[in-house]
């Protein structure tokens, strides 16, 4: 066996991973006032404390109707001079959305009693029974069992600012779910009244960051919202909302990219705007210029946390959907695949023969994609009638479909395309874990600069592998070979090599010798996850 290729090492060796967080200048902030920035928390993170006032999910309540105008878009039509008739329609249906929530004040107490610190802090804080007898004036300041009372510091109010948009005219509001997220009281505003109506939450989904409100409130003016599925890259578009608590404001702009994905949770199918939007806008409405609602707004992309041109409004026909479970039934139900994706980049189209879909990475055990056969290296390239870009929007279009519903997935199992029946589960909290990215000529085997040892039982507690997990403990990789240049590191577990297993490092050498080269597909666990490498050494 040649030195230069994938090699077993003589013995089991540890390595030792570190994570980092590659950060690139670019920050992504909540379109939400607080008085100073502050980051917008991730989808799915729970509130401290229970949202002020929220109604009982099980409240029988009169079903939602939305105000709708699916007509298309006049595109041929002149550019406006003004848009002033179209805002004085739509504007009262804009509010501003506050929020506060109290914030404990850590006790000091036990800190300052500790004697290896008290001493530091005589001058400030009295010290109760030492000081008697020493005409210090602090003895008199004590509480009924002699000890000095100490002050707690005073607990701190944090306030928000967003905005929201009207949807029925007996008082439920649309908003973002950061705007209200762990919030003890929610007061909205309408127009330029002074007057601040208690909100109670009926519902929120950090999924998609969206909540409904109510006020006890008649005859407002609802807005109506149009078929965000029509827009266009191009398309004008006007935001309104309350931009750093200023009052109500409109900017203009257009649709500058569509299907857009930005990191914040797995149900992102954002609207990119250059349409300004800034702290404060959270939760109003971006509409198109007949005045219907055609997305809210909820983040910008800045390194400064003002506006750079770059924010995002979630799309109207997800908003219909979520807005309606919330109302009538206080939550929201989606369905569940049981699948773990990732992307297909340059190597892995090349070794899955598409560009576009879905690979399957990892099946949840008892899953209905499990049960339904899927298989993991399976490309998912259509779900019903719709076709799967990429794994996010496998994730986007499962989660849009109610439990139970039976759906015909088409993939691509080596070469071949497959058409199978998959009835969706319901998705969970625990479920929210990520769905979750050419030359020719001789070569002696693959991963040329790798080496590999068997996982002991030392090596599986000390690096915690679980025990289903079987293939060979990469323990060593020049820093220059084409395998760790491409994503393969120490650390890793080689599981398959071109599709076929491998559960010692004896296989993986025989295997990697087998193998003709210069591409090979490595299937990996690391860090509790199972992925697809595309390996090409002739690079």
């Amino acid at each position: 066996m040649k030195s230069s290729l994938l090699s077993r090492a003589m013995g089991p060796a540890m390595a030792f991973l570190v994570a980092f967080a590659a950060t690139s200048g670019l920050t992504l902030w909540a379109a939400e006032s607080r008085g100073t920035r502050a980051e917008r928390k991730s989808p799915g993170t729970k509130a401290e404390k229970p949202a002020a006032a929220a109604e009982k999910s099980d409240e029988k309540r009169a079903p939602l109707s939305l105000q709708i105008d699916t007509k298309p878009i006049n595109r041929d039509a002149a550019d406006r001079i003004s848009y002033a008739p179209i805002v004085k329609r739509t504007a009262a249906s804009v509010v501003y959305v506050f929020s506060s929530k109290t914030v404990r004040a850590p006790d000091m107490s036990q800190f300052f009693n500790d004697p290896r610190f008290r001493r530091f802090f005589d001058q400030i804080i009295p010290r109760g029974e030492e000081d008697e007898g020493r005409g210090s004036p602090r003895g008199n300041n004590r509480n009924r069992e002699g000890a000095t009372p100490r002050r707690r510091p005073n607990d701190q109010v944090q306030q928000g600012l967003g905005s929201g948009v009207v949807i029925t005219a007996d008082g439920y509001i649309l908003t973002n779910n950061h705007v209200v997220d762990g919030a003890d009281d929610v007061r909205v505003s309408i127009g330029e009244s002074n007057k601040r109506y208690v909100a109670k939450i009926v519902g929120r989904d950090p999924g998609s960051d969206l909540a409904v409100l109510k006020i006890e409130a008649a005859n407002l003016s609802p807005a109506t919202f149009g078929d965000s599925d029509q827009l266009q890259v191009g398309d004008v578009v006007l935001a309104i909302g309350n931009p750093f608590g200023v009052g109500q404001s409109v900017s203009r702009g257009i649709v500058s990219a569509l299907s857009r994905g930005v990191g914040f949770g797995p149900f992102e199918d954002f609207i990119q705007t250059d349409a300004a939007i800034n702290p404060g806008n959270s939760g109003g409405a971006l509409m198109d210029t007949d005045g219907r609602v055609v997305g809210i707004n909820s983040a910008i992309l800045s390194r400064s946390g003002g506006f750079a041109g770059v924010g995002f409004a979630i799309p109207a026909n997800l908003v219909r959907s979520i807005a309606e479970q919330l109302v009538n039934h206080g939550k929201v139900e989606r369905g569940f695949l049981g699948v773990r994706v990732q992307e297909l980049d340059e190597e892995l189209t090349a070794q899955f023969g598409t560009e576009k879909g879905a690979l399957i990475s990892e099946i949840t055990e008892n899953s209905p994609a499990e049960k339904a056969g899927i298989k993991s290296g399976d490309v998912i390239t259509k779900v019903n009638s719709t076709e799967i870009r990429d794994g996010r929007h496998l994730t986007l279009t499962v989660s849009q479909l109610p439990p139970g519903t039976e759906v015909s997935v088409e993939l691509m199992r080596e070469g071949k395309a497959r058409t199978l029946q998959v009835k969706l589960a319901r998705r969970d909290d625990e479920a929210l874990a990520r769905e979750d990215g050419q030359a020719t000529g001789k070569d002696d085997g693959v991963l040329n600069g790798v080496g590999v040892g068997d996982i002991t039982p030392e090596v599986r507690s000390q690096m915690r592998i679980p025990a289903q997990i079987r293939g060979a403990l990469i323990t060593s990789i020049e820093p220059d070979s084409p395998a760790a240049k491409q994503g393969l590191r120490e650390g890793d577990v080689i599981m398959e090599l071109d599709r076929r297993p491998c559960t010692n490092a004896e296989e993986a050498v025989k295997l990697s010798e087998e193998i003709k080269g210069p591409k090979v597909l490595v299937r990996i666990y690391r860090n509790g996850s199972k992925i697809y490498l595309g390996i090409d050494e002739s690079k």
